[in-house]
């Protein structure tokens, strides 16, 4: 009993000096020497984005959206960018006009709607590049192995001309967007994941 006492009271000494020291620094003294230690605040402020967990799916298409979610947005639906490009997979406005998407409140509101327009450029890429992916997959440019869905990564990323052209000219052609991101890297980055589930299509719909 005597030393739940004794525990309890050193416990609330402790959380009551600790109340004080946030945000400042402990000075620390050993042999004769005096080191400053910076505290860490127990309420430090984190961007949301940097919050964002992303469940662990492997290779699997639900793990490919969502590491490139991330890598776009955090995998945040309401993100909306310093260029205007919007929602989770960060969407510029002439991508979902193609897709009869006009209402950008309601696009950021709406996390099916994200989903599906995902899905649908998907496919839209994947058709356009159905000979790129049938010739280069498989195969090494500047040391990096083509897959499908780094392909379809990097045209997320730089748009299907962008990719046909590096991929064309053996990696001669370079892209960077206006955040630094380069296709290059997101050809390797988002490399091997399956990506099976897309069906390339001419004119995918979203419902």
């Amino acid at each position: 009993m005597k030393k739940t006492i004794f525990f309890t009271i050193l416990l609330t000494i402790g959380v009551f000096i600790s109340s004080f020291t946030k945000d400042k620094k402990v000075v620390s003294s050993t042999n004769n020497s005096t080191t400053e230690i910076a505290l860490v605040p127990t309420e430090k402020e984190v961007s949301p984005i940097i919050k964002s967990n992303i469940p662990f799916v492997g290779k699997s298409f639900n793990g490919f959206k969502e590491a490139l979610a991330f890598r776009e947005s955090g995998g945040r639906y309401d993100i909306v960018s310093s260029f205007g490009y919007l929602g989770k997979y960060q969407f510029g406005e002439s991508t979902l006009k193609r897709f009869n998407i006009h209402d950008k409140e309601h696009f950021l509101e709406n996390t099916e709607l994200q989903e599906d327009a995902f899905m649908a450029l998907c496919s839209l890429n994947k058709w356009i590049l159905r000979k790129e992916i049938e010739k280069k997959v498989g195969k090494k440019i500047n040391g990096i192995e083509i897959t499908e869905s780094g392909i379809l990564a990097a045209a997320h990323l730089a748009g299907t001309g962008n990719i046909k052209e590096y991929l064309r000219t053996n990696g001669k052609h370079k892209f960077t967007d206006a955040f630094g991101s380069s296709m290059q890297h997101y050809l390797k980055k988002f490399g091997g994941y399956d990506t099976s589930i897309i069906e390339a299509d001419k004119n995918p719909k979203v419902m």
